[in-house]
């Protein structure tokens, strides 16, 4: 489902947009670790691309720099950890926080899938592709995915929301993959790891209305990043 599940219409309620820019924040600050200059740290560039594109305002994104580079006191500590496990109906799903607190968090999450069943490490990601996830949109007219995605080096390309197109790369390609595509008239406005099932599940209205909620309960809470589900479009 597109680079990762997102709860639908989420950019319409206040609340969830405020939930969307908490979890900005944090990767704000993790990627600040390594310097608060965006033309000297390619991930802390690509965060604020992200930050800016949901109108993030512009003293809480400077802030969150600022608190992750140090220049505020000491820099704030976030640990990325992952949950997998399934949804209701069998759904493999792997969860990404970012937390300051890993035994509250798991404590959580725990919680959170008391309708479906938490499982080990490892426990559903061979269910999944671990890639390069880049959203890109055209810079220029004329210019076509699947011919950037081969200059490029990516290994294959998707329609995405909104007009842009998803290039998927090899972990070791998303780098050299965003750096290239700008010569190929795409402008890059995330590029991160994540996952894509192997084999994506199809439900019925009701199963899927039952996971839906069940994901969007998961992704309300405050240390959660990204969640990957093994859903068809």
């Amino acid at each position: 489902m597109g680079a990762q599940w997102k709860a639908k219409h989420k950019d319409l309620a206040a609340n969830a947009r405020g939930r969307l820019f908490g979890k900005l924040s944090k990767e704000l600050m993790v990627a600040a670790r390594n310097g608060a200059d965006p033309d000297m740290n390619p991930r802390l560039r690509m965060v604020m691309e992200a930050a800016r594109k949901v109108s993030m305002p512009r003293e809480t994104l400077e802030r969150a720099v600022k608190k992750g580079a140090g220049l505020l006191g000491d820099p704030v500590h976030f640990d990325l950890v992952a949950y997998e496990g399934y949804a209701p109906h069998r759904v493999p799903v792997i969860v990404e926080c970012l937390t300051d607190n890993v035994n509250r968090t798991f404590s959580e999450i725990r919680v959170l899938f008391r309708k479906g069943h938490l499982g080990t490490a490892g426990s559903v990601a061979w269910e999944f592709d671990h890639l390069g996830l880049i959203e890109a949109a055209p810079s220029r007219p004329g210019v076509d995915a699947e011919e950037a995605a081969i200059e490029a080096g990516a290994q294959d390309v998707q329609a995405a929301e909104e007009g842009e197109a998803l290039f998927l790369t090899a972990p070791s390609d998303l780098d050299l993959v965003s750096r290239a595509l700008p010569n190929f008239g795409f402008t890059v406005h995330s590029a991160k790891l994540g996952y894509r099932p192997k084999t994506p599940l199809s439900l019925g209205p009701a199963e899927l209305e039952e996971v839906e909620a069940f994901l969007a309960a998961i992704d309300a809470h405050d240390d959660v990043q990204e969640i990957y589900a093994g859903l068809g479009e």
